[in-house]
């Protein structure tokens, strides 16, 4: 098992506990955009909206970590960046995100739980991850680390295919 590297200790070493952009705007994406942020952000670059394309989120503090899941055969390494790095990097203001899959599956999720987990992983044991094998993009936790992690309610929140984030007030 692979020791998991406390993603707010990544985020204050690389400075970015606060994050955000700058200047208030974000980088344009060169690439397929795989991940959109609406709502409650100030920081944009398509609009009211924040696109992301791999490049963009493989730039964010990375965490990786091995964990059995209840979807996967054995267990599985995960590398991707912590949902709440993402969502102060877009200087997200609100109380709850709404995670939305691509074949529009949706689920609430409070701020005030999002801590050093979940991640939004984009390569499973060392590959990006294809929409047919749950990606590109997947809201997962350690959940063989913690029995809080083993919980209808975090599997529920456990979504892949992940394509948009509203974050609401």
């Amino acid at each position: 098992m692979t020791v998991p590297i406390r993603a707010s200790a990544v985020l204050l070493a690389l400075g970015v506990a606060t994050g955000s952009a700058a200047n208030g705007t974000l980088p344009m994406p060169t690439d397929t955009v795989i991940l959109t942020l609406s709502g409650s952000i100030q920081h944009t670059n398509v609009g009211d909206l924040a696109h992301f394309d791999r490049d963009m989120l493989a730039g964010l503090p990375r965490v990786e970590f091995t964990t059995e899941t209840i979807w996967t055969e054995e267990a599985t390494t995960f590398s991707g960046v912590p949902l709440l790095a993402v969502l102060k990097h877009v200087g997200a203001q609100g109380s709850h995100i709404v995670a939305i899959a691509i074949n529009d599956y949706s689920m609430e999720i409070p701020m005030e739980d999002l801590g050093d987990y979940p991640i939004i992983a984009d390569q499973v044991n060392g590959a990006p991850m294809s929409v047919r094998d749950k990606g590109p993009l997947w809201i997962v936790y350690p959940y063989d680390q913690d029995d809080s992690f083993q919980t209808e309610v975090i599997y529920s929140r456990s979504v892949w295919q992940l394509g948009h984030i509203r974050v609401l007030p």
